[in-house]
C-alpha cells in the first residue's frame, strides 16, 4: 500500500466518519451516536421504539395525503438515514421507499419516517459484524415485478457474501417497464453479475485466489434457464444485449447459478414489508447485531450525508451506498 498510496499507519481504527469499529475475536461497524443525533434532529430522542422498520399494512393517518408543511426537514432525516444504511441494510428497503418521495413529500410519509425513527431507537446498538471466514464469494439476486403502485416500475436488488460476511449490496430501480417477472430478474441477475466481474478484478489486484467459482442464488426458475440455456434465446429477443453476458460467464463457468426457495432468500428483505418475525430473521443472516461500544465525539462532529462519497472512495465496496433512484 506505501508503493501505490501517500499514507501514514496511524494504527487500529475505532472511529471513522461518524462509524464506530470495534474490534476483537470479530470487527463489528456500526454509528449508534450517528442515529442518536438524526433522533435528536427529528426531536424523538425520547420516542417509543417499535419492532419493525415498515408496516406489512400500513395504517394511514388522517389527512395522509396532504403535503408535510416542513419538507426541508424531511429531505435532510431521510438523506441522514442513506448515510446509515452503510452499517445498517436491514432499514435500506424503508429508505428507499421514503427517498422516492423527497420532492413532494406528505403527512403520510412523515408518518413512515417517524415509524422508521422508532424502530431505529430500539435497535440503535446494531451494526454490521465480520468474523474470520474463507473468500468463497457468493450473492443473492432478488427484484419486485411492479411492486410500486404509482408507476408499476420495479427494483433490482443483490446482496454479496464473501464467506459468512456482507460486503456489498444494492437496490436500484429500473428507469423501464419490464413486460414479466422472468425478464426484471434475469435483468436482476445481470446487475448482480456485474458486481460480482468487478469484485473478481478487485480480487485480483490484491492477489487473492478465489477457491470456488462465485455463486449466485436466485429464487426465479424461469430466469436461470434463459441464463443457462441457449436455445431460449427466440424468447428473449426483447431484453437488450447487455444483460445476456450472465449467459456468456456461466457457460464459460466463471460462475454457478443454483435455485434457492423464496423461503431463504435473503434479498427478500430488499424486496417487500415483511413481518416482524421474518424481518429479525433474515437481519440475523445479514449479520446486523447488537454491539457494544463507546461513544465517540459530540454532535457537532457528526460527518454531513455528502461525505458518503469520501467514505467510499477511501476503500468501501462501491455499492455500500445504495442506488435509491433511476
Amino acid at each position: 500500500m506505501h508503493q501505490v498510496f501517500s499514507m501514514k499507519e496511524l494504527g487500529f481504527i475505532s472511529y471513522f466518519l461518524g462509524i464506530s469499529v470495534t474490534s476483537g475475536s470479530t470487527t463489528v461497524l456500526s454509528q449508534k451516536k450517528y442515529a442518536q443525533d438524526i433522533l435528536l434532529k427529528a426531536g424523538m430522542l425520547d420516542c417509543k421504539a417499535c419492532s419493525s422498520p415498515i408496516s406489512v399494512k400500513p395504517g394511514l393517518p388522517r389527512h395522509s395525503d396532504e403535503p408535510f408543511a416542513n419538507p426541508p426537514m424531511y429531505r435532510s432525516i431521510v438523506e441522514a438515514l442513506q448515510y446509515l444504511t452503510i452499517t445498517r441494510p436491514d432499514i435500506s428497503f424503508a429508505v428507499n421507499q421514503l427517498y422516492q418521495h423527497m420532492h413532494n413529500p406528505t403527512v403520510g410519509h412523515y408518518a413512515a419516517v417517524k415509524r422508521l425513527l422508532r424502530f431505529n431507537k430500539g435497535t440503535i446498538s446494531h451494526g454490521l459484524t465480520y468474523t474470520p471466514s474463507s473468500f468463497d464469494l457468493h450473492a443473492y439476486s432478488d427484484s419486485n415485478w411492479a411492486a410500486d403502485s404509482v408507476d408499476r416500475k420495479s427494483t433490482l436488488r443483490y446482496y454479496v457474501f464473501l464467506g459468512s460476511n456482507l460486503i456489498s449490496w444494492s437496490s436500484k430501480k429500473q428507469a423501464t417497464f419490464s413486460q414479466s417477472s422472468t425478464e426484471i430478474e434475469y435483468r436482476s441477475l445481470a446487475h448482480t453479475v456485474v458486481e460480482l466481474a468487478w469484485l473478481g478484478m478487485l480480487r485480483q489486484d490484491f492477489s487473492i485466489v478465489l477457491p470456488t467459482v462465485p455463486l449466485l442464488w436466485c429464487d426465479n426458475v424461469s430466469s436461470i434457464a434463459l441464463a443457462s440455456n441457449p436455445v431460449f434465446h427466440s424468447k428473449s429477443k426483447h431484453i437488450e444485449v447487455d444483460c445476456h453476458f450472465v449467459r456468456d460467464r456461466v457457460l464459460a463457468k466463471k460462475l454457478v447459478l443454483h435455485y434457492i426457495p423464496t423461503i431463504d432468500q435473503l434479498a427478500d428483505i430488499f424486496t417487500k414489508p415483511l413481518s416482524i418475525s421474518r424481518h429479525s430473521y433474515l437481519k440475523d443472516k445479514l449479520n446486523v447485531s447488537f454491539s457494544l461500544h463507546s461513544l465517540q465525539g459530540n454532535v457537532k462532529d457528526t460527518p454531513p450525508v455528502s461525505l458518503v462519497a469520501s467514505f467510499t472512495s477511501l476503500g468501501c465496496s462501491r455499492s455500500s451506498k445504495l442506488q435509491l433512484l433511476p
